[in-house]
């Protein structure tokens, strides 16, 4: 639990600046609406930047997690043991190991997620998104998440696999993606999607009222920000 719950709020952080700063680069004007490969392209490039704090916590997580289904005696005492046991093992490299995996999830779930988002919400209030609800944005914000992960599911298998395996097993995401498929077949990317599916609508649909509810406070109280 340890490393998902420090990360949990400079990824979201990051992830929402991101996609600030690539519809900002595509806008000519502040009020321009994008169209939806627009919104998407903007949305990549917030997953891409979520990678640098996001593949570290996810190897720290995927290590304790077969630690714990495991029998014997732990390895590791907790998220900070797994970070220096990493360092002493591999360095940086051994810690950030899925980085390209993570990144190959991220990206284009992250723009599946913004752009199904934004497009939902123009469905549903009309292009300029001034009538929002607290019901059209939960709806929003949960459809959203199920289609981030319809799109990251298999890779997020695959990264799993790699960042949790011992050194020298695969020798990147594409091998462990190969030999998948070799032994268990194309159903086996798609292990664990019914629980994550069921998680993605309402955990989505708080994190956008949030951001929504977050975003009407700052414009009342510094609407210049």
């Amino acid at each position: 639990m340890g490393a998902p719950l420090v990360g949990v709020a400079p990824i979201f952080a990051i992830s929402f600046m991101g996609f600030g700063i690539g519809k900002k680069i595509q806008q000519s004007s502040p009020d321009e609406a994008l169209g939806p490969a627009q919104l998407a392209a903007a949305g990549f490039l917030s997953g891409f930047m979520t990678t640098v704090i996001m593949a570290p916590g996810e190897r720290i997580k995927c290590l304790l997690q077969v630690q714990q289904a495991a029998t014997g005696p732990p390895k590791y005492s907790g998220p900070a043991d797994v970070v220096k046991s990493l360092y002493r093992e591999g360095g940086l490299r051994s810690i950030f190991k899925g980085s390209a995996a993570t990144a190959a999830r991220d990206a284009p779930a992250s723009a599946a997620y913004f752009a199904s988002y934004e497009l939902i919400q123009r469905w549903l209030q009309g292009p300029d998104r001034q009538k929002l609800t607290v019901g059209t944005t939960l709806f929003a914000g949960g459809m959203a998440g199920v289609f981030n992960w319809v799109v990251a599911i298999p890779m997020d298998v695959c990264k799993n696999r790699l960042q949790a395996a011992p050194e020298g097993k695969y020798t990147g995401a594409m091998d462990v993606l190969s030999k998948l498929l070799k032994t268990e077949g194309p159903t086996a990317l798609w292990k664990g999607a019914t629980p994550i599916m069921l998680r993605s609508f309402p955990a989505n649909a708080a994190c956008f009222l949030g951001y929504e509810a977050a975003m009407f406070g700052l414009n009342q109280v510094a609407p210049n920000l």
